[in-house]
């Protein structure tokens, strides 16, 4: 039964008046004593309830602890609870320990007062990183995880961002080597309105460097040898480390023998031997050297190698101008491309010899003083120009190849090292060529005579023309003064016209001024008519012909025979002069006097 039923039936049993009853123990169903000992209880939670305020730090005891949750008691009315991933950055966390925390939520649905330790940290961290970001304090940090660009690291709470160049000197290939590491950080930048922190690890190694650097710095000379570590290979050099100082050898001075490309000679993290050739004031550019480490190929170079000796080497480099060969170990020889054969035309070095391919050669000169040698390939075969006169006396035929043109005429081969010119005028006896590629082209097959030979200035005179009976002994007879040939206007400009006959084999000039025809028109290009000859020139193989001097012939002719007759006529005395036959002769005279 309850104490509520119990009182009233007290109350009824012993009739005791309204006024008097106890109401507050009725309806609480504790006594006096018991409703004091609940009051001073409410108090006290009250109490503690009005001074926990949520977001509010305060620190409390690890009570418990679960497989996911921490229990921390902070003198409330009941014990907090939070999660474990909280507490990742802290690996050893135990009962007792004593932890900030900040107030969650008093109660949640099941009446449970949820704790926030990582809001706390926060909380309290962001005062401490803007007071490490002022003093430039070193700060421990936990690396998270992995991100764009960079690391997640947890510092005092909040999470930072370590940008990939930010963690070493070095370029960083795998990142996930620092997941899960506690390392030592230096605040670079803070974002209030962001609540963005950026860390820097490589920060703290440029410190350590820099001050490594000012020791060796001071310490630098030329000539000194050091030791260091290859850091960065480019293709005009390599970085090599000094230990906190770079310096830098160029591709030049990494071998006495040409390197292609640094890579041949050394690879990353390598440790070498180098010499100062050089720095600036500051001695911030260090110009190194290996090569100078070791003699000069130069001096080790046989002694008794002399001009006319015979050499064999590699071809390392290839120009069209020529090919360097090394003939030993850092001693490079220039064979020139005109030293590759004894042929006159211009080719490239690409012609004769590759790069990496094993040639002999003979020494043309030698400057052991100046360090160069020059070399010749076509010495070591016989010169064609030898007893040339006995190959190719004057008169003889040959057949040759044509290599290329000049605006004067054609230079032809007739074999490896042998050229010869034939001369525009020596290619054909009737056809007028302006450029010899109008007659023939380059690698056509051309018959040839010698014309010319010169030993000495290894000149030879050819000609194709002259492999032909010269036309113009018979054109001498069939084109005289005075003949008449049919022939065509091929061509017709301002100063005449060229004009072709039947049989092609000459081409004639007639002057704009003999053009005119008996109707006063001139010859059209194109048009066939009768020509006569006005000249011939057979030295100059000159043919000047003339349309209008066919008819003004006859008609002079015609004017001959009219005055003939008269005469005739007057002597005899049989017959007289009328007026129309002086009317005639005037007109005749008249007719011939025009034509002048």
């Amino acid at each position: 039964m309850s104490k509520e039923t119990n009182s009233a039936e007290v109350l009824l049993n012993q009739n005791v008046a309204p006024e008097q009853f106890d109401w507050d123990s009725f309806e609480s169903g504790l006594n006096a004593e018991d409703r004091s000992e609940k009051k001073e209880l409410e108090e006290i939670y009250n109490g503690s309830l009005n001074d926990l305020a949520e977001n509010d730090v305060i620190v409390g005891k690890v009570v418990r602890l679960t497989d996911k949750e921490a229990i921390v008691d902070i003198n409330f009315k009941s014990e907090g609870v939070i999660s474990l991933n909280e507490f990742r950055y802290n690996q050893g966390l135990q009962v007792g320990d004593e932890v900030e925390v900040m107030v969650d939520k008093r109660e949640d649905k099941t009446g449970q007062l949820q704790l926030s330790h990582r809001k706390a940290r926060t909380l309290k961290a962001w005062d401490k990183v803007n007071e490490l970001h002022e003093t430039g304090e070193i700060v421990n940090g936990f690396v998270k995880s992995r991100t764009k660009g960079g690391m997640i690291v947890d510092v005092h709470g909040i999470e930072a961002f370590l940008p990939g160049s930010q963690i070493d000197v070095k370029p960083i290939k795998d990142y996930d080597q620092y997941v899960g590491k506690t390392m030592e950080f230096k605040v670079v930048k803070i974002n209030p309105e962001f609540k963005n922190v950026v860390v820097s690890h490589k920060a703290l190694i440029e410190a350590d460097i820099e001050g490594q650097k000012k020791e060796i710095i001071a310490q630098l000379e030329k000539g000194q040898v050091l030791e260091g570590t290859v850091k960065n290979i480019t293709s005009y050099g390599v970085f090599i480390d000094l230990g906190g100082v770079d310096g830098l050898i160029h591709i030049t001075d990494l071998s006495w023998s040409r390197v292609n490309h640094p890579s041949e000679i050394l690879e990353d993290g390598q440790t070498v031997k180098v010499v100062i050739l050089d720095f600036d004031d500051e001695k911030t550019r260090i110009q190194l050297g290996m090569k100078q480490l070791e003699a000069h190929p130069w001096d080790a170079l046989d002694a008794n190698l002399k001009v006319g000796d015979k050499v064999k080497g590699k071809v390392v480099v290839l120009a069209d101008y020529g090919a360097f060969v090394e003939i030993a170990p850092g001693v490079e020889g220039l064979i020139h491309v005109s030293e590759m054969s004894w042929s006159t035309h211009l080719r490239s070095a690409g012609d004769f010899v590759k790069v990496g391919d094993e040639v002999e050669a003979e020494v043309l000169t030698l400057d052991r003083e100046e360090r160069k040698i020059s070399l010749g390939i076509k010495q070591l075969s016989k010169d064609p120009w030898e007893n040339i006169e006995t190959k190719y006396p004057v008169g003889s035929k040959h057949v040759g190849t044509v290599r290329n043109f000049t605006n004067f005429g054609v230079f032809v081969e007739l074999e490896e090292g042998i050229d010869g010119l034939i001369y525009i005028s020596d290619l054909s006896w009737t056809k007028k060529i302006k450029h010899p590629s109008e007659f023939c082209n380059v690698g056509d097959k051309l018959d040839v005579v010698v014309l010319e030979l010169d030993t000495q200035a290894r000149r030879l005179s050819l000609g194709h023309k002259q492999l032909q009976e010269n036309p113009w002994d018979k054109f001498e007879t069939k084109y005289a003064e005075g003949t008449v040939h049919t022939g065509t206007a091929v061509e017709v400009h301002d100063k005449g016209a060229s004009v072709q006959f039947e049989d092609a084999e000459v081409e004639a000039f007639c002057p704009s001024r003999l053009l005119e025809k008996e109707d006063g028109s001139k010859i059209k290009k194109g048009e066939t008519a009768e020509f006569k000859v006005i000249e011939f020139n057979k030295e100059f193989k000159r043919v000047v012909v003339s349309h209008t001097g066919i008819f003004r012939d006859e008609e002079k002719k015609a004017v001959r025979e009219s005055s003939n007759k008269a005469v005739a006529g007057s002597s005899s005395n049989e017959e007289k002069s009328t007026l129309g036959d002086i009317d005639a002769l005037a007109e005749l005279k008249k007719r011939m006097e025009e034509g002048k």
